[in-house]
């Protein structure tokens, strides 16, 4: 599997996106509140970001991500901050985690990395707990300007043909 994000790792919680993670861990918990009890999946987790705002509201957090560079910057993390015993790290597509045991899902800015959605959703629909939750922040539809540097299978989303996809995937 190529890392992408090799090169970029050790820069990436800069100030914007820090503050873009913020914004998304704030909106998130706008709508929904966490429980102790709860175990949480983050898709493209990268550095942890935003699960790491969240970490101490939930049992634990399991944190996903093709990127073996982040997620080493995200398990440094762990052990400085003393959580590294409430999380598991998956290095690889969402499909390596395969137990039925998530009651909340979220991904910011991830989602538009993923080339299959429709089968990633299917997943992740029989990942997650009945009435699980999942919450996802991303670019709407746009020209490709957003990641005119390298190619990505989505160019943002449209809500209601995303909604679609959830539902028709069982959500």
């Amino acid at each position: 599997m190529n890392d992408n994000f090799a090169h970029r790792a050790a820069e990436w919680d800069n100030d914007a996106k820090i503050a873009m993670t913020q914004k998304f861990g704030n909106a998130l918990l706008l709508h929904i509140t966490p429980n102790k009890q709860w175990k949480a999946l983050e898709i493209g987790a990268g550095t942890g970001l935003v699960g790491m705002q969240l970490i101490d509201q939930l049992a634990g957090i399991v944190f996903e991500d093709t990127s073996e560079a982040m997620l080493s910057v995200l398990k440094q993390k762990l052990q400085l901050s003393n959580k590294s015993n409430f999380a598991e790290i998956v290095h690889g597509e969402v499909f390596e985690y395969k137990e039925q045991d998530i009651d909340l899902a979220f991904s910011c800015m991830a989602f538009h990395h993923i080339e299959n959605i429709s089968e990633t959703l299917k997943h992740l629909y029989a990942i997650t707990k009945p009435n699980a939750l999942v919450a996802v922040g991303d670019i709407r539809t746009e020209d490709g300007s957003f990641h005119h540097f390298e190619p990505i299978p989505h160019k943002g989303f449209d809500t209601k043909e995303l909604s679609l996809i959830f539902e028709n995937s069982g959500f």
